[in-house]
């Protein structure tokens, strides 16, 4: 199959490039510069040129290949509403490209969105009240898009800790806002949870979901049911020597802005149900890369646990 990969010179990106030729797929990586370009074809696939706003360029790419795997997103936490909207605007270019033939649409959306104080599985609903909702009217698009277009468009809802070698997601983040502001923070009592996953892990799941996701289908990727924010920014001020103190929500807003809300949510997710839907096969999807970085105690259900301190050494 060859395989349309937005965002596939970054983190997930690359892993999602070496999953997919591993498996006899060839891959068409979205190339915005010539340094992007370069890191594509170094990763094993062909660079196409374009950008998330170059709307004929995402459209000839889907029409180039078999499938479509839907990764890029431009984050600014201080306009996410203009984020959303190129986000839906690309896929709704692609969707427009692939009408009628059955290709299988895989984008990335995320957990954070979903309701507090309740397990989350595949089916449950987004709270339409958070902060973050509106990266979920992107998912609500593929499933539209599917029935409309006659596609086979899918939903990967990653873990916001998405973790390895090389991350520049969440936790860099935290680690690099603490430096800059001198401390570190949590909300409340700091018992929001985050699940995690390793990107190995994340690219297979990728895969799976292009190759037997069914339409309108969404799943999870997640192999750690959820480490507590005040276990993970105790860590980070213990490696950062910074102090970690708790805030309210109001106190945490006018400190460090949107990323507040961020921190803020936080929900526990099923560690044994990756694919709801009957048509995937539940063993096809394994989590098997190393854990999380933190030094807390691991979940009951943790197989492995090698210490990785790779974000406190000068990585970020």
């Amino acid at each position: 199959m060859r395989v349309f990969v937005t965002g596939a010179a970054g983190f997930i990106g690359r892993a999602v490039i070496a999953e997919l030729v591993n498996h006899g797929h060839q891959v068409l990586g979205l190339a915005r510069s010539d340094a992007s370009a370069e890191i594509i074809t170094k990763a094993g696939g062909l660079p196409h040129r374009g950008d998330l706003e170059d709307l004929e360029s995402l459209k000839s790419g889907a029409r180039a290949a078999d499938g479509v795997i839907h990764l890029a997103f431009e984050f600014d936490f201080n306009n996410m509403a203009k984020c959303t909207a190129m986000d839906r605007a690309a896929i709704e270019a692609m969707g427009e490209a692939m009408t009628g033939t059955g290709k299988p649409l895989v984008i990335a959306s995320g957990t954070l969105f979903l309701p507090k104080g309740k397990l989350g599985t595949e089916d449950t609903e987004p709270d339409r009240n958070n902060p973050l909702s509106e990266r979920g009217q992107s998912a609500d698009l593929v499933c539209k898009l599917s029935k409309e277009k006659q596609i086979r468009g899918s939903v990967i809802r990653l873990s916001p800790t998405v973790h390895g070698t090389e991350d520049k997601g969440f936790i860099p983040m935290l680690i690099n806002l603490a430096r800059q502001k001198g401390f570190v923070t949590y909300i409340g009592d700091g018992s929001a949870r985050w699940p995690a996953v390793h990107r190995l892990d994340a690219a297979a799941l990728f895969r799976l979901a292009l190759e037997k996701g069914t339409a309108g289908g969404i799943y999870h990727g997640v192999a750690e049911q959820g480490v507590s924010m005040k276990d993970i920014m105790t860590v980070v001020g213990k490696h950062l020597q910074l102090p970690v103190e708790s805030k309210s929500m109001n106190e945490a807003v006018e400190a460090i802005g949107f990323f507040a809300h961020v921190i803020a949510f936080g929900m526990s997710f099923n560690g044994h149900t990756y694919f709801i839907n009957a048509a995937m096969c539940t063993r096809s999807y394994n989590p098997s890369n190393d854990l999380i970085v933190f030094d807390v105690p691991m979940p009951a259900n943790a197989s492995k646990f090698r210490p990785n301190i790779n974000y406190f050494t000068g990585l970020i």
